[in-house]
């Protein structure tokens, strides 16, 4: 080894070499290491949705999408609230005690929902994941039984499900909808994809 001292010039060089070198590092990392995170677009997906229902009339339903899934929301008349216990006898798990889609404890009662007339519910058949129509006109109607009650028909596969989302015996839907986390604002807004435990 020589002790040839190094010219200063060339240590400002070596120097500022690496530091441009660690500065073109880092700014190749921030887009690898930023890609990890989800995008606008996902985090959107899976955000939770506020919903006014102030203009919801008894009997009247709309649906809103959460998670690219339809969850309809259902004003229910006294009518077709006396209904559910008159379809009970009919239905697979009238309870929902079935695990595959877990019910929030809030809904584990007959009408399936925190408020009895507003029912919050995944429009999306348990079968094979079509979406069932509404059938709320009680009676004979092609498809459904002479003692109709009002619920959703999922005309795909005939499976019937009663106006709380509880699926009848006898159908190819093994279980009932599912009731998404969700809770009131107030008295007229309500979020889906939250409640209290969430």
């Amino acid at each position: 080894m020589s002790d040839t001292p190094i010219d200063s010039s060339k240590r400002t060089w070596v120097i500022t070499s690496a530091c441009a070198g660690a500065v073109g590092c880092v700014a190749a990392a921030v887009p690898f290491v930023s890609s990890f995170q989800p995008s606008e677009r996902a985090k959107a997906a899976g955000a939770a949705v506020e919903v006014d229902i102030s203009a919801l009339k008894p009997g009247e339903k709309i649906t809103v999408e959460w998670r690219g899934k339809p969850v309809w929301i259902l004003k229910r008349t006294p009518e077709q609230l006396e209904s559910l216990a008159l379809t009970e006898p009919q239905l697979v798990d009238p309870e929902s005690d079935r695990k595959a889609y877990p019910i929030p404890e809030y809904a584990k009662n007959r009408h399936r929902s925190i408020k009895p007339e507003v029912f919050v519910g995944v429009g999306i058949c348990t079968h094979l994941g079509c979406s069932p129509g509404d059938k709320f006109q009680t009676g004979p109607q092609p498809s459904l039984p002479d003692d109709w009650h009002g619920g959703f028909l999922c005309a795909c596969h005939g499976s019937t499900f009663d106006l709380a989302g509880r699926v009848f015996k006898n159908k190819p839907a093994p279980d009932n909808l599912e009731v998404p986390p969700h809770m009131y604002l107030s008295d007229t807004r309500l979020i889906i994809g939250e409640d209290k435990k969430a």
